[in-house]
């Protein structure tokens, strides 16, 4: 099947360091020690399996590389995205180190949804009170699903970076612990422990993949998902780890600025973009830590090209198997599918045909009235085919 084009922009990351060991200056941000607590923790709740590592050799011949995985972390723990494993964790964390009653404790978040949706999970599961911000735009949907699970959700004004700055404002005025997936000065210890959450997906990866890929493209957002992954992968694989490669959408650049000017740098567009999990304006400083010499490079795509990607691997390619992927979900897909038919694109990043290329299906259809709009067909619907 013939890819699409699209408009994209990519930087070589000058400061990446392919060759080197996982250092102190990486251990003091996410160290094997925390790692190893949380995939201990994580793997004995109930309901805990591992999520399916898709192969997609259609896509991959049609992307014109030798193999293509999919991690899809649309079942994990039945709360539609890989974010299950970090914002309850972190919520698991907090009331161990509290060590007060779980009734008395009140956890907030900021969210776009799913990171939202986790924390509260967490918080019902381990018997504590949740009130989750979120911003002027994000569904009716996905504010459903997180008062689901309890919470009491407050709709702010503004972006979401905006509502990280109210959560905060209003935790520290009620006496609230705000577990967020995002660092700032002064606040790094809880969005660690929701990165080394989401460091069990790689895990799982590195468990069952008997040799490493060659490439990792991976949607970007604050950065927590992509840290995590290339900090396991670091301390897996050593030198032999997977040129990484960070997607975001155009509008929500901050990870492609900071990359550019070598320093945590703010999103130059409205971050007002279809893919909602990765509208994010700031990088989470704990995160950037790893990936300022971790990525390889650093990309950014439009909105049309995550909606095609939602579409090809619903589809099926050349007899795929079909998934369901969200607009958030597939953004490392559409990074990837899109430098694929660039010719400068797949020379700098040096893609070729024996190139065996991992992405993370970060989502399912979190929001399904939106997954049916883009895609044309439910998400049951391309399940049950």
């Amino acid at each position: 099947m013939p890819l699409k084009s699209f408009p994209i922009d990519w930087v070589i990351n000058k400061a990446a360091t392919p060759g080197a060991g996982y250092g102190a200056a990486e251990r003091a941000v996410l160290d094997e020690e925390g790692f190893e607590r949380a995939w201990n923790t994580v793997t004995r709740w109930p309901g805990y399996k591992p999520t399916p590592l898709v192969s997609l050799p259609g896509l991959a011949r049609a992307a014109g590389i030798g193999e293509l995985r999919y991690k899809d972390e649309g079942g994990r723990f039945g709360l539609g995205s890989f974010k299950a494993l970090g914002g309850a964790y972190a919520v698991y964390r907090l009331l161990a180190r509290l060590g007060t009653p779980a009734k008395d404790v009140t956890v907030a978040s900021a969210t776009d949804g799913n990171h939202g949706r986790s924390v509260a999970w967490g918080a019902r599961t381990f018997g504590c009170r949740s009130v989750i911000y979120i911003h002027a735009t994000v569904s009716e949907a996905r504010r459903a699903a997180i008062a689901s699970y309890d919470a009491e959700v407050v709709r702010t004004p503004g972006t979401y970076d905006d509502s990280v700055r109210i959560c905060a404002e209003d935790a520290a005025k009620n006496g609230w612990h705000v577990v967020s997936d995002t660092s700032y000065e002064g606040y790094r210890e809880i969005p660690c422990d929701v990165m080394q959450g989401y460091a069990v997906l790689a895990e799982e990866i590195v468990r069952e993949m008997r040799e490493p890929p060659t490439h990792v493209f991976l949607q970007g957002g604050v950065g927590g998902l992509a840290a995590a992954v290339v900090s396991r992968f670091w301390q897996a694989w050593g030198a032999r780890r997977p040129h990484t490669v960070v997607v975001e959408p155009v509008r929500a650049d901050c990870l492609f600025q900071s990359a550019k000017s070598g320093t945590p740098t703010k999103a130059t567009g409205d971050l007002d973009t279809l893919m909602a999990g990765l509208a994010c304006g700031e990088v989470s400083l704990a995160a950037w830590d790893i990936l300022k010499k971790g990525a390889a490079a650093f990309m950014i795509v439009p909105d049309d090209a995550a909606i095609e990607a939602m579409r090809i691997v619903a589809s099926g390619a050349d007899g795929d198997k079909r998934i369901v992927g969200g607009e958030s979900g597939v953004g490392g897909l559409a990074g990837l599918l899109a430098a694929s038919v660039n010719e400068k694109a797949r020379a700098d990043l040096a893609l070729t045909r024996d190139s065996r290329a991992l992405v993370i299906g970060s989502e399912g259809d979190t929001d399904a009235e939106l997954y049916k709009k883009l895609v044309g067909r439910s998400g049951d619907e391309i399940r049950a085919a």
